[in-house]
């Protein structure tokens, strides 16, 4: 029999909220089973967290199947630098939130980032990665944060036309990514006119994805028909489509519920989710159709 353990991969907000602290660290052993032992180089949420710490767990680890005694492993490598959120267990050590999540890997001064999804990562410059990533940390856990450089990188960013995913304007489509999600994760709202060429970037579902969950803290007749015009939009795809009915549903749109329950009538109901490879563990992560997220949200109403 095969041995296969897989998840349920929590989103970036829940691991971010979740944790206790956000740290960057250099791993010094490593056990795929026990854990690891890191040596803390950065501590960036003001508790001054140092020295060496075990990392032995997981705090938001969902498992959907196991087989032959095949567990979790860690999947974080020794000599690793990573920036790390991590939760205090109670047996005095720390736990990540998933063995494939709660970490980004630093090299060349370049991140492996998780603003999204870990199945939608973004390779940014350390010098975005760290202050952006901080700000959202101490946002979600109610404290200040530099507002002055996030204003001039999302400005900045978002000034220059949406990125197409190819090898000359990688870089740019990376920066775009970050900051479209950095105005969801801090609940902005100055920067709905920015947002906006990138919702309609139907060339980029990856675009219209994070501009959309940019719209979540823009409770607004304008954003609710810009985000109806995408559920009416044939070229949309499925996963955009639902990530708009959650945007909707934080708006709490009493008023649309009789068009959504049209809408709901002919929506897909195809299977919905991240696609990948069927043997990576995060593959039974759950993602609804765009008639049940539509179904669930009218039943809200």
């Amino acid at each position: 029999m095969a041995q296969a353990t897989t998840w349920d991969e929590p989103w970036q907000d829940q691991v971010v909220k979740g944790a206790d602290h956000f740290v960057l660290a250099k791993v010094t052993e490593h056990d795929e089973k026990k854990g690891l032992t890191v040596t803390i180089l950065r501590s960036l949420d003001g508790s001054n967290l140092a020295g060496s710490i075990a990392i032995t767990d997981f705090y938001l680890l969902d498992i959907c199947s196991t087989s032959g005694g095949h567990g979790p492993e860690f999947h974080v490598e020794k000599a690793d630098t990573c920036y790390f959120f991590l939760k205090k267990n109670p047996q005095g050590t720390y736990s990540l939130a998933t063995p494939t999540t709660g970490f980004a890997t630093v090299r060349q001064n370049k991140v492996a980032a998780t603003y999204r999804h870990s199945y939608h990562q973004a390779l940014v410059p350390q010098a975005v990665y760290e202050p952006t990533m901080t700000a959202i940390f101490n946002h979600y856990h109610g404290k200040s944060y530099d507002a002055t450089f996030i204003k001039s990188f999302l400005n900045q960013t978002l000034a220059l036309p949406p990125a197409t995913i190819n090898e000359e304007s990688m870089a740019t489509f990376f920066l775009q990514h970050a900051a479209l999600e950095t105005i969801y994760h801090l609940g902005l709202t100055d920067f709905y006119a920015l947002v906006q060429p990138f919702l309609r970037d139907s060339q980029n579902f990856h675009a219209q994805i994070s501009a959309a969950r940019a719209l979540t803290p823009t409770n607004t007749p304008e954003a609710k028909q810009q985000l109806l015009a995408l559920l009416k939009d044939k070229t949309t795809t499925d996963f955009t489509k639902t990530v708009a009915v959650w945007t909707l549903a934080a708006y709490k749109p009493i008023e649309l519920k009789p068009e959504l329950q049209k809408l709901a009538k002919h929506a897909s109901t195809e299977e919905n989710g991240f696609g990948g490879n069927i043997m990576d563990p995060r593959v039974c992560t759950h993602m609804p159709s765009v008639k049940d997220a539509l179904a669930k949200l009218t039943e809200q109403l």
